[in-house]
Formats: C-alpha cells, structure tokens, sequence
C-alpha cells in the first residue's frame, strides 16, 4: 500500500469524526460511558467479523503489551475527555483537547526516518487557529477550571501519543483494533454503574443514532485511523484533522442544530490554507526521496 492510499483512507477516519457530535446529539440522554460500551462494542463486534473473514489467525502471536497499549490509549483517551466536559464543560476545555493534531505534528519529528517540517508545523499553527475560531464560538455553557483544562491538555496529550506511536506498531495488523475496540467496550460498562445512572435512548432516533456511533466515529473511523497512521503520512494527516471541527460544525448547521455565521468561513479559510501547507510540505518531502 502507497503512503498516499494510506493517508487518504486515515483521512476517512477524519470524515468519519465530523458526525461524532450530530448523532451524540441524537444519542441522548444516554450516560458518556454506557454510550462508549454500546457503541464501541457495536464497533468492535464488526471488527470481529471482518477479522473473521480476513482469518482470525492474523491476531495470533500479538504481544499482550500491544493489546494492553491500543486498550489504554482508546479508553484513556475517553475517559479523560467525559471527565473533562464534567468538570468544566468549557469552550477553552475542548481547544486544549484539540491540540492533539497539533502534538501529532510534534511527536511524529521523533520518529525513525521522519523530521520536523517548519510548513506542516506552519500549517498545523494556522489550522489551531481556524479550529480555535469554531471552538471558542460555541456557547459550551460553563467556566473553564485548572483541573478541566489540565485533563483537556491529557486528553490531545493521550490521543496524539497514541496515534503517533502506533507507527512503531506498523508490523501489527489493523485487525488487532478489534481487541482495542472490545476491551475499551468492556472497561465502559465495567465503570458505567460506578460514575453515573443507566438511562437508555427515549426514541427509535436515539437507538439509530447509536449504531451509527458505532458503524462510524466509533467503529470503523479506528481501523481507517490505523491505517493512515502506520502507512501514510502522519504530520499530513495530524493538520488535515483539524478539518474534524469544521466539518463537525458545518454538519450541525445542515441539521438544524446551530446556526451558520462568518465565524465558520473563516475557520474554513484557515483549517483549509493550513492543510494546503502541510500537504506542500508533504509533496516537497515526497520529492526529495
């Protein structure tokens, strides 16, 4: 597989993200944790039947350690972000989740054969500030804390390790996200009953809107994610996630849930001249061997 097919199926996962806030609008009133174990078991379930019909053999032979760090990095990574909404459902506490692409950018320089490339770090700079523009916009309803805002920066701390690191697991196959998606189903409903009340979906609407959740952000977006983060190119991709935002928002807006403003096209201008940037940057490292 070329790096420009992997990175293109990891921009799917990106795709895939943009619908995350659409159908958890339409998942309520269901708990975050009980919603994670629906919907990552739903997605972990297919998973199993797609690794089935690759061969289940392919999960053979996999280090407990690497199960163990894709269970973590899924389930981390959640765990922190709902906490974080809890404490301080801020706008300033969802921009500090969203350096993670940002952080990717940094992280994926330490790699063996990669380095730091000033237009991607450029472009992922001009693209914080277009997601910044859509984040700070929105009427989150409460007030930043320290504690929300340090488990904010965790979680793109956690999300950004995870995926960067995934790249040294390049010889592991994507089937393995079976088990990730499945253990951190497990981990949800194991803590449900300890955080918060079971409350199930109110309408046939929340029901669809939770296996969407499943078939989509929370299911197949981490096998496509997997992919582009093995075999594609990782700084490219870590700016091109900033269009998660945007196109999160505009979704909203087509629904009827949030207006539209000049606010969104100027993100727009921005996320879209910062991914420009970094595919530059991608063309010229392409180039150069």
């Amino acid at each position: 597989m070329t790096s420009q097919r992997a990175t293109a199926i990891g921009f799917t996962a990106v795709l895939m993200w943009s619908l995350l806030a659409l159908f958890t609008i339409g998942s309520a009133p269901v708990p975050p944790f009980l919603l994670n174990a629906l919907t990552f078991g739903i997605g972990g379930t297919l998973g199993l039947i797609w690794t089935l019909r690759n061969g289940i053999g392919r999960l053979r032979g996999i280090p407990w350690r690497v199960y163990a760090f894709g269970i973590i990095g899924l389930f981390g990574y959640h765990a922190l972000y709902f906490t974080a909404f809890r404490i301080a459902p801020a706008a300033e506490t969802g921009l500090m989740a969203y350096l993670w692409p940002l952080f990717i950018v940094l992280f994926a320089s330490f790699l063996p054969g990669e380095r730091l490339r000033p237009l991607a770090l450029t472009g992922a700079l001009i693209a914080f500030a277009g997601a910044a523009l859509i984040v700070m916009g929105r009427d989150a309803g409460g007030n930043a804390t320290a504690t929300g805002l340090f488990l904010g920066f965790l979680c793109a701390v956690t999300w950004a390790g995870y995926s960067t690191l995934s790249r040294r697991l390049g010889d592991i196959p994507t089937e393995s996200v079976t088990i990730y998606c499945l253990g951190t189903a497990i981990l949800s409903a194991l803590v449900h009953p300890l955080v918060e009340e079971t409350v199930w979906p109110a309408t046939p609407l929340g029901w669809l809107s939770i296996v969407a959740l499943g078939i989509g952000p929370v299911g197949a977006a981490f096998f496509t994610w997997d992919i582009g983060m093995k075999k594609g190119d990782i700084q490219l991709l870590g700016v091109a996630s900033y269009a998660a935002p945007l196109l999160s928002t505009l979704a909203l807006v087509v629904a009827g849930i949030s207006p539209a403003s000049w606010t969104i096209l100027a993100a727009a201008i921005l996320i879209t001249a910062g991914a420009a940037l970094a595919a530059r940057a991608s063309a010229g490292a392409s180039a150069g061997g």
